[in-house]
Parts: structure tokens; sequence; C-alpha cells
């Protein structure tokens, strides 16, 4: 560990929540808060201009979630390590994290304090994962969805008929109702919006 402070770049979408965390880990003596952010598109230029160490980020944010943002960030600055702080401790959301290059995943419940360890470990190469949240992702196993099956899914999130998917995801017709089908089969629902909600609900879209 250097001497100068840990650089933090804070993506929330909540103004007071954002606030309350860049004052509280703005009084540790290493860690400097050096880039906030409302949205997940606003992310990548924020750090590329400010370059900092550690990126912590929620993942429902608009724009963009902060699980494309991260994978955004291990692409162009590597050397930014990635840090997810959530409401929602979703095992799907966890795997979805780490495949996207996150080094750490907690739930905003914790106290600041482990939060400001949790950024100090990750500044070293350690993986630091809300324990309760490691043991159900590894007992609810991957997403059983495919990618088109999210994909079809998600496009009838604003309750879009069948044509419509098809159009926006130029499939034909047959072809989104299986992908809806299996979804649905895939999910134990009875109809693609209840589909869509326990997708979301396993952090699995």
């Amino acid at each position: 560990m250097t001497d100068r402070p840990v650089r933090v770049l804070l993506a929330e979408d909540q103004g007071m929540m954002r606030g309350a965390l860049a004052l509280l880990l703005g009084m540790e003596d290493d860690i400097e808060v050096v880039a906030q952010v409302a949205a997940g598109d606003a992310i990548l230029d924020a750090a590329l201009a400010h370059r900092p160490n550690v990126a912590l980020l929620d993942i429902e944010l608009p724009g963009r979630s902060g699980l494309d943002a991260a994978a955004e960030l291990r692409a162009r600055l590597p050397e930014c390590r990635v840090l997810i702080l959530t409401t929602f401790g979703r095992p799907g959301y966890l795997r979805r994290a780490m495949e996207a290059g996150a080094t750490g995943f907690l739930v905003k419940d914790g106290p600041v304090e482990e939060l400001a360890a949790a950024i100090r470990r990750v500044l070293v190469g350690e993986t630091v994962v809300d324990p309760a949240l490691a043991a159900a992702a590894l007992s609810a196993g991957p997403s059983p969805l495919t990618a088109r099956e999210s994909d079809a899914l998600k496009a009838s999130a604003d309750g879009a008929t069948v044509a419509d998917i098809a159009s926006r995801l130029h499939l034909s017709e047959s072809t989104v109702r299986n992908y809806l089908s299996a979804a649905i089969g895939k999910t134990g629902t009875r109809n693609r919006m209840e589909a869509l909600r326990e997708a979301r609900r396993q952090g699995w879209l």
C-alpha cells in the first residue's frame, strides 16, 4: 500500500445516499472520493478523466446498469478495481458481477468501516463478497435462461406484443414465442410477465 490515498469513483443514483457515502468515505485518512456520478452511462467518462483506483458502483442506475459499466471498465481501464454496492442481494447479480470483472460485491446495509476495509482489500488484489450472498449464489446455481430467452423477456417488459418483440430483436414471431415459452417453463411461472418478475427477482436479468 502506498502513502497516497485510494482514489474512489462513486456511482449511485440517489443523491442523499451518494452524498452520505462520499462524506463518510472521505473521513477515512487513506481514501479520497475523486468523482461522483448519478448515471451508468457517465461512469466510463468519469473514470477515464479521474483515473480512480476503485470504482464503487450501484447496479440499478439510469442509462446503463453498473454490471454493464463494470465490464466496460475492465476492458478500458483494467487497473481500476470494481466493487459493486447494491440494495439488492440477489444471487444472480453476484454471479453476473463476477463475470463482468468485479472484484467485490457488498449490500448497502453494512457499516461504512466494512466498506472502507473492502476498498482497501480489493486494491491489493483480494476478492470481497458478502458471505451470506456468496452462500446463496452457490446454492442457486447459474441462470437457466439462454441469452436469447433473456433478451425476449426484457423486450416484453413494457407490455410489447410478440410482433413488437420480433421486430426489436429481428426474429420471427414463432421464434419469439418459443423463447418466451421456454423462459416461462424455466422460471416455473404462468405467463411472460410472471417470468419477467421471477427472472428479475433472481437477478438473472
